[in-house]
């Protein structure tokens, strides 16, 4: 959401939720986000939750464009980012992958589901990014919302340790997006919370 805020030129006030001290179950983020999850964007009188809604509502609003093309292109892009946000993310959630180690009694370890479920997804979306024609971006020469969803998931894969080598188009995308200063300046680095490290 900060790349698309970011990329939209839009200035906004962030509100940190820690969810390593679980504020995200807290009654004042629940009031925000019912589902006690992040992110949720105060804006035009509403609270937007989920990501992808948030971003086509930046879209749709004209406040960014991250959708490119004819529909058939639209289409396909939607795709990959639904892919990587309703596919690989759920899955890889800290909330869901912590509770199938707790249910293992111990046999599955955090870093192997990790490492099982990204490198499965990622391979699917390398495989529809060969779809497009040649761009720097997911899906042509223009950033979109698949690259918005791709850089953290990316992001999230280095931090598990996952080899992206089997990956071009992936990492050629998320270099070209990484050089844009609006996706730098939202990297999760800039926004932790004091005293966390990762």
């Amino acid at each position: 959401m900060r790349i698309a805020l970011g990329l939209a030129g839009l200035e906004f006030e962030p509100v940190q939720v820690n969810l390593l001290e679980c504020e995200h179950r807290s009654a004042a983020h629940r009031s925000r986000n019912p589902q006690g999850l992040v992110p949720a964007l105060e804006i035009d009188g509403i609270v937007i939750t989920q990501s992808l809604a948030i971003i086509e509502y930046l879209h749709e609003t004209g406040r960014g464009e991250f959708l490119h093309g004819s529909p058939k292109i639209r289409a396909m892009t939607r795709a990959v980012a639904q892919a990587i946000a309703m596919e690989i993310h759920p899955v890889c959630n800290l909330s869901v992958a912590r509770h199938a180690v707790d249910a293992s009694d111990g046999s599955i370890a955090l870093e192997s589901w990790m490492t099982t479920f990204i490198p499965r997804g990622l391979e699917a979306v390398e495989a529809m990014l060969g779809l497009f024609e040649d761009g720097i971006f997911c899906c042509g020469d223009r950033i979109s919302i698949a690259d918005i969803c791709l850089v953290p998931q990316v992001y999230n894969a280095k931090r598990w340790g996952v080899d992206l080598s089997p990956y071009g188009l992936i990492r050629e995308a998320v270099a070209a997006a990484e050089k844009l200063p609006q996706v730098r300046a939202a990297h999760p680095d800039n926004f932790k919370p004091n005293g966390v490290r990762t």
